[in-house]
């Protein structure tokens, strides 16, 4: 069985933690007032990813702050991250800028697949922005986007994090794979 390290990035109120608290069906937190995480939260559950042949998958998702004062241990979050998802709010401007900036400290520097990172638009309630193509970097243009929203299509989030989660586990399984006949050879 396979323990993936997902970790969800990106600016500050862009809905890592109400995402992460949905996929991982728990409970704590739903609905109230904003409360910042500090650092980083660690949910883990087993989920079955789309493509895995009925297998399961420890998953361990690190919802982390997007403050910008835990950048110091951010070196330490990523170590044997199996992927990355950047949440971001289209709703706000400036965050289609600032998710660059998450790209470069997050992935880049990881050299990870394209298919082990995700971006997600995420759509709070009432929001006004429409599902379609957002301006993005060059460098983000070629990740994998979905919108997400919680009221009206839940079931959507859910089947694409597990579409995702399966790239990651066969990048994994590959990876595994390569470096078993490096061994051999």
């Amino acid at each position: 069985m396979f323990k993936a390290k997902i970790l969800f990035v990106g600016p500050t109120e862009s809905g890592k933690t109400v995402l992460a608290n949905f996929l991982s069906d728990t409970t704590e937190n739903v609905g109230g007032e904003y409360r910042p995480t500090q650092g980083a939260r660690i949910l883990e559950f087993e989920s079955q990813p789309e493509g895995s042949d009925d297998k399961t998958c420890d998953v361990e998702l690190w919802d982390c702050s997007g403050d910008f004062k835990f950048e110091s241990c951010w070196p330490a979050l990523m170590k044997d991250c199996s992927g990355v998802v950047i949440l971001f709010n289209p709703d706000v401007p400036s965050h289609l800028t600032e998710i660059e900036t998450w790209h470069s400290m997050f992935i880049s520097t990881q050299s990870l697949l394209d298919s082990q990172c995700l971006l997600i638009a995420h759509h709070k309630p009432g929001s006004e922005t429409e599902d379609g193509r957002l301006p993005l970097a060059p460098n983000l243009s070629k990740l994998p986007l979905i919108h997400s929203n919680l009221e009206e299509e839940p079931d959507d989030l859910r089947h694409a994090f597990y579409r995702y989660l399966g790239n990651v586990v066969k990048a994994m399984s590959e990876s595994r794979e390569r470096e078993e006949m490096s061994i051999i050879t």
